[in-house]
């Protein structure tokens, strides 16, 4: 076996690490025009994109494969445009996801929890367990073909990182826009830490609607109200009445009777209150509500906070305190029953949040946080996508990050983890706070040795705000950050709009004052095959490292990508990962086949011309590399890719490769075949280049060495070594004479087809050779020239061809078929019953009277006076083609 001939089979187990090694190591995922070496041109356009960084500890999942797939698609799309791309990879130190794996594991291993650790044991175990597995994820993105530049590979929690995060919480807290106060937040009592509103998720849930009496200090008339949250009312300051509900407008200005503690406190009026719902009377819990908190702003009410932070009754519960929430409840009410304080329970359908780590009911809470101040911030984020310096692909999604950022409210930035950036604020006995970019030594406002530390870390979401610049170097202006900085594209999916695509908008203007990318191109979620979410509990995952070691890693991706549309979730099954690797071992087999005729071309003086499939097939190229482009520039990407695999399986595989074969046997053509073959084949594998890697760089390669061995070498004289720095195929206009061969040749393709189906019909041996008639009127130059192609193809014996421009006695004994204007008559008796023929001409007609029936009332509309004339034009010869089959099938009837 010479190099150039290809294994029998594809084998993808030995092929991928060994062409990813190969990349690798030939510096292939770096930028050509590197800012940092020799020779760099600041005038060759850079393509950025930086990876959504996954958990550091996490494992790869479908999310991971689809992202991959589409930046890889679109990273090595623009290398093979001649861009100098860049793609940044790094990971997430995850604070809750990544604490909560460690305390567990302490917990499962030691026995021990967090806390009797300490913190500053348990942060060294976490960057040990972080060493241990965080590259794990990586090694994985590695196995998907991501053609990043390993050598920018970033951590969140690395030196410069932390340094860009240091920076930025310093200057917005010097600028104002950083404060610290109570504020009402999402407490996560199993993860005792604040979670943002993004994190809380609402499942509609079953659950009781208690209703009670208020009673009014110093009568027996009391107020009735209902909560689903009875143990709140250990943190009741106010009950609220509508102003103008003629039932409570009396006790307006009265004080109430808080139940079991006896606080007494007001009874208020407030446009907020609903006389139709409920009771129409509302107690007002400012500390665990945040419709509470707003009316107890306006009207000055007090805060009462119950729940500490395991969501344990507090201080302020009287004798309830240290009962956990639910217990609480169940005493409190039955405690109030026996007071004669209970009205009624009922059940009721209400909207529960939880959390979205842990599963767990999220209480609102009041909390000493830190916030960032997001009305400029926000501002400036709307005017840049409204004024078009980025584009949000799909489109509608615009209306969703306006909406979000019109109604923001500020975003509370402290977590009560170990593990993440910590606040760089100092407090000294005093209360001052000192907030520098380097660790003070004493207080800043009065001198003080004395200061410790903020315990609280920042939300993951903050450094990873910063993440398309502080990856490049900010905030130094380093020749990375110079050149690379703003970045290209932001692909991710469109769950994570708010939480990160929105923050790294707003962190770019701010810091840098320009958008850190011009484009947000989102994809939707990757679902099973009946369109149902993925989970552990239905069984339904697919592991993408199992179908990857099972079926290749080219299939995966092409199942993905082809399967997808921008900001549309993508349903996958396992069967259609399975005829993708169908799909890439038919590439293998026209790379066999092609590479073969390569090796096996003998010279020949006999100069030749290309044939009608010749320029057939490289019309439809040219066709499918304009098609490629206009799909690539609009983001289709599925559609492309689609496009691209109708091209290799049907045009070039099943029509093209078969005639091909025929004309390698004639010295005339042989030459021009065999260069087509490979010119063709090339440009394909280039196209399909960035969906399946793999496969077509090493079909590629082995098609590269067979032309530069070979009399056609020419054709390969500018082909770089590997097919990723190839240049992509540009799209050329057309030249004229493409639409007449592609009619010519699909008349072939309908003569075939047509034949072949009738002895499928037929049960006609594949074996034997039929004879022929043709009547092709205008045609006949046309099917003489192509009699050997339609014999070879449709099984019919050459020397029994005949071909008329018109017979004036239909053969008796034959079969007659009507494509478009030509008649094609087999003689089959013998073999078939002829009389069962009539049903399939009948309907043929049929189907050309109902297309006749639909054209004539299209032509008799106003689609002739709207429509171009050139389409109306086309309907009319359509009209008078069905026409022209009609009459031809009532003849053979008769």
């Amino acid at each position: 076996m010479t190099k150039q001939e290809l294994p029998k089979a594809y084998d993808f187990k030995t092929t991928e690490p060994r062409i990813y090694e190969k990349w690798e190591k030939g510096g292939y995922f770096k930028p050509h025009n590197d800012p940092n070496k020799p020779g760099f041109d600041p005038n060759v356009e850079p393509f950025v994109i930086s990876i959504p960084p996954p958990n550091v500890t996490g494992e790869l999942h479908l999310g991971h494969a689809m992202f991959v797939s589409v930046e890889d698609l679109m990273i090595r799309y623009h290398r093979m445009k001649g861009f100098s791309t860049l793609w940044v990879p790094g990971s997430d130190h995850a604070g809750i996801a990544t604490q909560l794996m460690v305390e567990r594991d302490l917990l499962k291993t030691e026995e021990i929890t967090r806390e009797e650790l300490g913190r500053e044991k348990f942060v060294e175990r976490t960057w040990e367990w972080k060493r241990k597995y965080g590259g794990m994820i990586a090694n994985q993105i590695r196995r998907l073909g991501a053609s990043c530049d390993w050598d920018r590979e970033r951590f969140t929690l690395d030196e410069g990182l932390s340094r860009a995060v240091r920076e930025a919480f310093v200057r917005l807290y010097e600028k104002g826009l950083i404060y610290r106060g109570p504020r009402l937040i999402n407490w996560s009592p199993g993860l005792k830490t604040a979670v943002s509103d993004l994190e809380v998720e609402y499942t509609e849930e079953q659950a009781t609607l208690y209703y009670f009496k208020y009673i009014i200090a110093g009568s027996d008339k009391y107020i009735p109200v209902a909560t689903i949250r009875p143990e709140t009312i250990l943190g009741d300051t106010a009950v609220a009445v509508h102003p103008d509900d003629e039932r409570y407008k009396k006790f307006i200005g009265s004080k109430a009777i808080v139940p079991i503690l006896g606080r007494e406190i007001p009874v208020i009026a407030d446009d907020y209150v609903s006389m139709d719902f409920g009771t129409g009377a509302l107690k007002i819990t400012p500390g665990h509500d945040p419709n509470d908190y707003a009316i107890a702003q306006r009207h000055n009410l007090p805060i009462i906070s119950m729940l500490d932070r395991e969501a344990k009754v507090n201080e302020n519960g009287g004798k309830y305190q240290c009962q956990d929430r639910i217990d609480a409840r169940k005493n409190l009410w039955a405690d109030m029953k026996a007071a004669g304080l209970v009205i009624k329970t009922e059940p009721y359908t209400t909207t529960i949040p939880r959390s979205q780590r842990g599963g767990e009911i999220v209480e609102p809470m009041i909390s000493e946080q830190w916030f960032v101040k997001m009305e400029s911030l926000a501002g400036a984020g709307l005017d840049a996508v409204r004024d078009g310096r980025i584009k949000i692909v799909p489109e509608r999604f615009e209306k969703t990050y306006f909406n979000w950022l019109e109604n923001i409210r500020d975003w509370c930035i402290s977590r009560q983890l170990w593990w993440g950036h910590r606040i760089p604020v100092w407090y000294c006995p005093d209360g001052h706070m000192t907030c520098t970019r380097e660790d003070p030594t004493e207080c800043s406002t009065c001198g003080s040795k004395d200061i410790h530390q903020d315990e609280d870390v920042l939300d993951t979401w903050f450094s990873s705000g910063l993440w398309p610049f502080s990856t490049l170097g900010w905030p130094d202006e380093t020749p990375d950050l110079k050149y690379f900085y703003p970045t290209s594209y932001m692909e991710t999916g469109y769950d994570i709009l708010f939480f990160w695509v929105a923050r790294m908008i707003m962190s770019g203007l701010e810091f840098t004052g320009e958008v850190p990318f011009h484009t947000v191109y989102l994809h939707g979620l990757v679902r099973d095959e009946h369109g149902q979410k993925m989970s552990k509990t239905k069984g339904n995952v697919i592991d993408p490292l199992i179908v990857m070691d099972e079926l290749g890693t080219d299939a995966l991706r092409f199942t993905l990508l082809v399967g997808s549309t921008p900001g549309n979730d993508t349903s996958i099954g396992v069967k259609k990962v399975e005829a993708n690797r169908n799909f890439a071992n038919k590439i293998w087999n026209a790379g066999r086949f092609v590479t073969a005729a390569i090796n096996n071309h003998e010279p020949t003086d006999k100069p030749g011309e290309y044939t009608l499939a010749d320029s057939w097939i490289w019309a439809k190229l040219q066709s499918l590399i304009r098609d490629v482009e206009r799909q690539f520039q609009n983001f289709q990407y599925g559609q492309a890719g689609q496009q691209i695999y109708e091209f290799i399986w049907s045009d070039f595989a099943d029509w093209y490769v078969e005639i091909a074969k025929e004309q390698m046997k004639c010295e005339e053509t042989r030459e021009q075949t065999v260069t087509t073959l490979a010119r063709v084949f090339d440009i394909t594998l280039r196209l399909l280049h960035p969906f399946t890697p793999f496969i077509t760089e090493e079909v590629w390669g082995h098609l590269r060495n067979a032309v530069l061995e070979s009399r056609i070498s020419n054709i390969a004289k500018d082909w770089p070594e590997m097919l990723i720095v190839a240049r992509f195929p540009e799209p050329r206009d057309p030249e004229g004479w493409e639409e007449s061969k592609i009619a010519d040749f699909t008349l072939i393709q309908e003569l075939v087809r047509s034949i072949r189906n009738l002895r499928a019909e037929k049960s006609v041996a594949p074996s034997k050779k039929l004879a022929a008639q043709f009547a092709a009127g205008d045609k006949v130059d046309l099917l003489k020239e192509q009699a050997q192609t339609i014999a070879s193809l449709s099984g019919l014996d050459p020397s029994l061809i005949t071909i008329h421009q018109s017979l004036a006695d239909k053969p008796a004994d034959a079969i007659a078929l009507v494509v478009g204007s030509v008649e094609v008559y087999l003689p089959l008796a013998g073999m078939v019953d002829l009389a069962a023929d009539k049903p399939r001409l009948e309907k043929e007609l049929k189907e050309a009277q109902s297309q006749i029936e639909r054209l004539e009332k299209l032509l008799a509309s106003d689609f002739v006076n709207k429509a171009p004339a050139a389409l109306v034009n086309k309907e009319r010869e359509k009209l008078d083609g069905y026409k022209d089959t009609a009459e031809k099938i009532k003849v053979q009837l008769k």
